[in-house]
């Protein structure tokens, strides 16, 4: 009797085993084809990873990158655009695919940005996107950390939105300040993740949680990153997508840390809609127990 009952547990467990298998092997086989997209005043986006375009060794590194990352949003330093960088980004980068995003760095006042900001409209039609109204806006007064001007950002986004542009202001990672932008009409806000090119990482996470929570336009995390990881954290606290650039222009090899920024964008992602598991304070048990009587 004893022996019937250890071979019906034991078959019970292969059973479970094999159903356990079965389900994997069908998770796996699923491919991922549930829409995702990211909307930016109005303009629909596939991919949630944005790259910048300065600090790369050569423009065919750059390009090689853009391409490898599969970001449909490049932005671009205005003040850096001369006609032979335009024809550059021209011959570079495939401009029916991937959408300019002007930024205004190098500004030290609301003024000096709002005319970059129309300068980088210019540079827009130039590429072929006439209808482009997006700007990066940057309002930058501290020389050593780099950290943006929040009076300059608001009073400056303020006037760009009055002009009819789709503002994304990059900004520190303070919740208060986010909700002031998006009461001017900005259409997203960039907080930063740590000091521009620091390489820090994500050393306010809280705040962004706290942005990522009230914010009602999309979030992106900009500044500061230096590994993929990095990226998934940002898109686990909640953020829309990313902006990665000197994360990957000063990799040993900007192509392929492009593609793992590619990667781990949308694994974080994934992550935050598929709703972590519950933190305990104690051990849980991952295997099921069954009863085997001799």
């Amino acid at each position: 009797m004893g022996r019937a009952m250890l071979n019906d547990s034991r078959i019970m467990l292969l059973a479970l085993v094999a159903a356990s298998a079965s389900a994997l092997s069908a998770t796996i086989a699923r491919p991922a084809t549930v829409a995702d997209p990211l909307v930016i005043a109005g303009k629909t986006f596939n991919s949630r990873l944005f790259l910048g375009t300065g600090k790369y060794r050569t423009s065919a590194e750059m390009a090689a990158s853009v391409e490898a990352s599969g970001a449909e949003v490049v932005t671009v330093a205005v003040r850096r655009v001369e006609s032979a960088v335009t024809e550059m980004l021209a011959a570079s980068i495939d401009w029916d695919k991937v959408w300019l995003l002007p930024n205004t760095a190098g500004c030290t006042t609301a003024e000096d940005a709002v005319r970059v900001a129309r300068l980088g409209r210019e540079t827009a039609k130039a590429l072929g996107q006439g209808d482009n109204n997006f700007v990066k806006l940057e309002v930058i007064t501290d020389s050593t950390y780099l950290l943006p001007d929040p009076l300059g950002t608001v009073a400056a986004a303020r006037q760009l939105v009055k002009e009819g542009f789709a503002v994304l202001p990059y900004c520190s990672p303070d919740p208060i300040l986010c909700r002031h932008l998006e009461d001017v009409g900005c259409a997203t806000v960039m907080p930063l993740g740590s000091p521009i090119g620091s390489g820090q990482g994500i050393d306010a996470s809280s705040c962004i949680r706290v942005i990522c929570e009230q914010a009602s336009v999309p979030v992106v995390v900009d500044a500061g990153l230096r590994t993929p990881s990095d990226a998934a954290l940002a898109m686990e606290l909640g953020a829309d997508a990313v902006l990665a650039n000197s994360a990957v222009a000063r990799a040993s090899d900007a192509p392929a840390m492009a593609r793992a920024f590619k990667l781990a964008t949308e694994a974080g992602r994934l992550a935050r809609l598929a709703r972590p598991m519950d933190v305990s304070e104690s051990a849980v048990a991952s295997s099921p127990l069954l009863e085997l009587t001799q």
